[in-house]
This record gives structure tokens, C-alpha cells and sequence, in this order.
């Protein structure tokens, strides 16, 4: 899915909800600018009273009249959030290119050692595009596992794909006894049949201690842990599965093999 459908979603409302309380203080500053001066502010007593009609009245004709006032101020805000979320992206990307452990945190990784070529993958085990991602990925790996550090991200739809959040605590819970990229590979090749049935039996088949398993996936630490990932999405605005970034170069939306290759080509070259 082009750039996290959950997050996605949370964005525009939250976005929307800010563009409504921005809207509301350039009309009010119209409001002032065109004389309307002599409606005050309302004192604690007062702030429980209905809206003045006329006020309402006076508020509607100046959007009717200046709509293109009202919708400019409102563009402008919305490009200078979209300048400060790309600000937020370049710094976490250089960051991730300087200092890659500082990213890396507790997540899984697989593949080289050094950690010189780092691959991060945001990605959701119910969501489509991950599958196709994953298949890209694997193949990839098999080819430049002793030159690039694999390493997953949690990020579950969890407003469109209602398994994703048990099936990254599930995974999750695997890592914990050093399973999780057997598990992970296992919720991707059977992404349509995902359910508790689907993660016991995985357990099993992997000779986890099922007891420990359950506890943890149930755990405060799981929730922590998948918690911390989505907060990172959210802060440098990631907003669609899958995505990633390998030594700060995003790649996201159909993810296929040729295009991790080319990537790694521009990486090395630097």
C-alpha cells in the first residue's frame, strides 16, 4: 500500500482535526481584519452561551465572500507541516546511515553481522503488498546475506487487517527464544489462513516452550516493543506497509527484487 493504511487513516483524521482548528483561527483573524471588533472575547460566566446569531451570520458571509483566503492560509499551513514531516524523514534517514544500532534498537535482524548495509522493513504479516515485499526481500537476502543486515519493523493495520497486532505479538513472542524469522516466514506463506490456531501450531512445529510462548505474546514487553516500532513510523511519517530504507534510501510501494538490487547498487556506490 503506498505510503501505512492504519496510520493513514489516523494521519488524515488528526491532520483534519488541525486543518478544522486552523480554519477556524483564520476566520476568526478575517473576522478582526474586516472590523468585526466589537464582539469580545467572553468572559468564564459567559462561555457557556449559545454562539451569536448574527456573529454565525457575519462568520458564513465572510467565508462565502473570501473563500480563497480561507483555503490559501489553510494550503500554507498544510505545505509547512509537510516541510517539517520531510525535515523529521531526511534527519531520521541520516541518522540511520551514521549511526545505524541507534535505529536498529531491540528489533530482529538477520544477515551481516557488521551492520554496514542496513536494510529496515516497517511491515504489517495481514497486509498484501507485504507478501510480494517479503518474497522480493527473501530472495534478495539469499543473495547478500554476508553484506546486508535484514532488520523488522512492527506495523499493524490494525483498522483494516483485524490479525495483524496478534500476529506480530506472536512473532514477537517467538524472537523472545530466537525464532522469530522461522515464525515470520511462516504468518507471510500463510497469510490467508492467519488465527490463534495458525500461531499455536507454529509454536509447536518450531519446538518453542509453548508455556513461555503464550506468556510472552500476552506480555507487557510485547506490547512495549511492537508500541515502540509504531511510534517510530509515526514519527518520521511513515504511513503505509510496506516501506523500506536501506542506509537512509526509502523505497516503498512495490517492492521487487530488481528494484532492492538497484538500491543496493546506489548505496555502495556512495
Amino acid at each position: 500500500m503506498n505510503f501505512i493504511k492504519d496510520f493513514k487513516h489516523q494521519s488524515s483524521r488528526f491532520s483534519g482535526a488541525l486543518s478544522l482548528i486552523f480554519l477556524v483561527s483564520v476566520v476568526g483573524l478575517i473576522l478582526l481584519g474586516l472590523g468585526l471588533k466589537n464582539y469580545s472575547m467572553p468572559t468564564p460566566s459567559e462561555s457557556y452561551q449559545p454562539v451569536d446569531s448574527q456573529l454565525e451570520a457575519k462568520v458564513l458571509q465572510v467565508i462565502r465572500k473570501h473563500p480563497e483566503v480561507v483555503l490559501e492560509s489553510v494550503s500554507a499551513y498544510q505545505l509547512k507541516k509537510q516541510e517539517q514531516q520531510q525535515k523529521i524523514q531526511m534527519a531520521f534517514l541520516q541518522k540511520m546511515k551514521a549511526n545505524p544500532k541507534s535505529v536498529i534498537g531491540e528489533s530482529s535482524t538477520t544477515g551481516a553481522h557488521e551492520q554496514k548495509i542496513v536494510l529496515i522493513n516497517f511491515s504489517d504479516f495481514q497486509c498484501p503488498y507485504c507478501v510480494k515485499a517479503h518474497q522480493a526481500v527473501k530472495q534478495f537476502m539469499a543473495t547478500h546475506q554476508d553484506k546486508v543486515t535484514l532488520v523488522y519493523k512492527h506495523l499493524p493495520l490494525t483498522s483494516i487487517h483485524p490479525e495483524a497486532m496478534s500476529a506480530a505479538k506472536a512473532s514477537w513472542a517467538a524472537s523472545q527464544q530466537g525464532k522469530f524469522w522461522e515464525f515470520h516466514d511462516v504468518l507471510f506463506e500463510n497469510q490467508d489462513k492467519l488465527s490463534e490456531s495458525l500461531y499455536v501450531t507454529t509454536a509447536k512445529t518450531l519446538n518453542l516452550d509453548l508455556k513461555r510462548f503464550n506468556q510472552d505474546r500476552n506480555s507487557n514487553a510485547v506490547i512495549t516493543a511492537i508500541k515502540k516500532d509504531i511510534q517510530l513510523a509515526q514519527q518520521i511519517g511513515v504511513d503505509s506497509t510496506p516501506m523500506l530504507a536501506m542506509n537512509g534510501e526509502p523505497l516503498n510501494g512495490d517492492i521487487q527484487l530488481a528494484s532492492l538490487e538497484a538500491l543496493l547498487i546506489k548505496v555502495r556506490s556512495k
